[in-house]
């Protein structure tokens, strides 16, 4: 499994109008080739940052699969212009779990 973590930092006073489109857009991820989960955590230090974690089968499932296609175009018209600046996402495979 590979978990994405994708930060993205939104415009201020455009929090509620970023959630209410990933909870739109949660559709799109469910139904991805490989997209097992998906979550969407909120900064208390920086209100205006988010995190979004995707776990997906495989790396390529989501960059091959998912990114630029019709859905993600979807998931982006739903969010796009809430964004202050570009996101970044990384994606990780557990190495270690302690408990």
């Amino acid at each position: 499994m590979i978990l994405e973590i994708a930060q993205v930092d939104i415009k201020p006073g455009q929090e509620a109008e970023f959630e209410a489109g990933v909870a739109k857009a949660a559709q799109y991820f469910k139904r991805a080739k490989g997209c097992k989960s998906m979550s969407l955590q909120r900064s208390v230090e920086h209100p205006s940052r988010y995190r979004l974690f995707l776990t997906w089968e495989t790396v390529e499932n989501h960059t091959k699969d998912f990114y630029g296609s019709a859905d993600w175009q979807e998931w982006r018209k739903l969010v796009a212009h809430t964004f202050d600046g570009s996101p970044s996402a990384e994606h990780l495979h557990e190495t270690f779990k302690g408990f």
